[in-house]
């Protein structure tokens, strides 16, 4: 008779105390209709409700084989375990025993075992998406108040499966900024802003009701809301009715779904509506922009650049002036032999409103140094003058502008060129080397070429951002920067002069 093997585990989504008691019960041999599976404080069938004192465990077998499986099955047990169906261990240590007496049981498309654990996976991916789209939140202010007098943010979600701990650092990452709870039935979360806190299940009663927010919401709701595009199958299948009690827009999709017919008749039979552009051609507020062919004829050209300066300060014509610090201008002399174009100021670059200041501008300077140039004598500024970032906590992380945003500012950077008139340029990385040739360019396969292919017929020097040494191995760093000094080197004869 075989002995029966009872393993408990800490709580449903203990994919670490799974493994374990995976790995030794294999080692053991222990074949999986001996192994009944449970949650500790998890209401259990009366046969387990009882049980009687395990049989004392026997040894590891030494000479048993070690447990192999694949990278991608590690993940799919992952992915079983957050399910809410209460076979899901029991099938993933047969399908681990199956493994090690079945060579063949991986490259079966078929196995029934294999194609309902995918099939669980599949469904936990999907509550793990529904749940990040799904979640709402809504402003209280806790007894006490919060010390910053912030508002929490509380949501209810009712998930299906396990997935609250491992949906809980997207929300970390999308609202880092924020103060806010997560409740649901058997898990809470917590984030101060710092530090994630975890904690236990929760009444729907806990969490707060309709707000002033909320009815905003549901008047842009309304207002979006296109009958003509209405699909009910479709939209049930993304968003199911389970999810509808907990969705403020809900209550409006049944009156909006009667009426889509006669609205969209009422669409069809209005007249069309020309459309407007609606950016500006100048900068609403401040200096008016100079038109480059008035630049080029200016007597004083330092009081052509302050007055771009000046004017770029004011610049919305992208969202990124709204956010920025600052506006952060080139600098460097008037009349530079030798202009470098970067892609945008960084977050130090952002608080000091100077280019090139930060970790980049400090490998920046190193170059120059080595290089034997003087940095004074160089005209240092950005194809994009406004700091682009997403916050990730308490910082601001990089993110690439978009090319509408680098087109917006290329005029700042014509006008730069226009007022310096340098003999040639130095673009650092694609963004830049973009604007100023006027198609993509792939910077790995033209660095360190010289290209005359502007209308005005400076040559323009290709080579990488300093961000891109800062990002590399540490193994390859010595000899991407050599390869990089290499590249900059071709311009040190447009400085000779500047020596003399």
């Amino acid at each position: 008779m075989r002995a029966e093997r009872h393993i408990t585990l800490a709580d449903p989504a203990d994919f670490d105390g799974f493994r374990q008691a995976a790995r030794e019960l294999l080692q053991q041999r222990v074949e999986p209709d001996s192994v009944t599976w449970a949650v500790a404080g998890a209401q259990a069938p009366e046969l387990l409700s009882a049980p009687a004192a395990p049989p004392q465990a026997p040894a590891a077998d030494t000479t048993a084989a070690s447990v192999n499986v694949s990278p991608d099955f590690i993940d799919l047990c992952r992915q079983v375990v957050l399910h809410s169906d209460r076979t899901r261990f029991a099938l993933l240590y047969r399908l681990l025993w199956r493994q090690q007496h079945e060579s063949g049981l991986r490259h079966d498309p078929l196995d029934a075992d294999m194609a309902l654990a995918r099939r669980m996976a599949q469904a936990v991916r999907r509550e793990m998406h529904k749940m990040k789209a799904f979640v709402r939140f809504r402003p209280v202010q806790p007894a006490g108040g919060l010390p910053s007098g912030e508002p929490l943010h509380i949501a209810w979600f009712e998930p299906e499966h396990h997935v609250v701990d491992a949906v809980a650092p997207f929300f970390v990452r999308r609202f880092a900024g924020m103060r806010w709870a997560i409740l649901t039935p058997q898990r809470s979360l917590r984030w101060d802003g710092e530090q994630l806190e975890y904690g236990p299940g929760a009444s729907i009663h806990d969490a707060p009701g309709a707000d002033a927010g909320e009815a905003l919401w549901l008047t842009y709701y309304q207002h979006i809301f296109n009958p003509a595009r209405l699909k009910l199958d479709a939209m049930q299948r993304e968003m199911p009715r389970r999810y509808w009690p907990n969705l403020p827009e809900a209550r409006l999709i049944s009156t909006l779904a009667a009426q889509a017919q006669q609205r969209s008749g009422e669409m069809l039979a209005r007249a069309p509506v020309a459309t407007v552009r609606r950016l500006p051609a100048s900068a609403p507020t401040g200096q008016p922009r100079i038109p480059v062919i008035e630049i080029l004829a200016t007597a004083d050209p330092a009081a052509a650049m302050d007055q771009q300066r000046l004017a770029a300060a004011a610049c919305r014509e992208c969202p990124l002036g709204v956010l920025a610090t600052q506006t952060v201008w080139g600098e460097g002399p008037v009349k530079a032999a030798l202009m470098l174009v970067g892609e945008q100021p960084g977050d130090q670059e952002d608080l000091q409103g100077r280019p090139f200041v930060g970790p980049a501008g400090q490998l920046f300077d190193r170059a120059v140094q080595q290089l034997g140039w003087d940095r004074s004598v160089l005209y240092v500024t950005n194809a994009v003058k406004h700091f682009k970032y997403e916050p990730r906590g308490k910082r601001r992380i990089h993110k690439t502008p978009a090319q509408r945003e680098a087109d917006a500012c290329q005029h700042w950077m014509h006008s730069e060129i226009a007022i310096v008139q340098p003999r040639a340029i130095v673009a650092l990385g694609a963004t830049a080397a973009r604007q100023l040739l006027g198609r993509p360019v792939a910077v790995t396969r033209e660095r360190g070429q010289w290209l005359v292919e502007r209308g005005d017929g400076l040559p323009v020097l290709v080579t990488l951002h300093p961000s891109a040494l800062l990002r590399a191995d540490p193994a390859d760093r010595d000899a991407a920067f050599a390869a990089w000094l290499a590249d900059l080197h071709h311009a040190s004869r447009y400085l000779t002069h500047e020596k003399q």
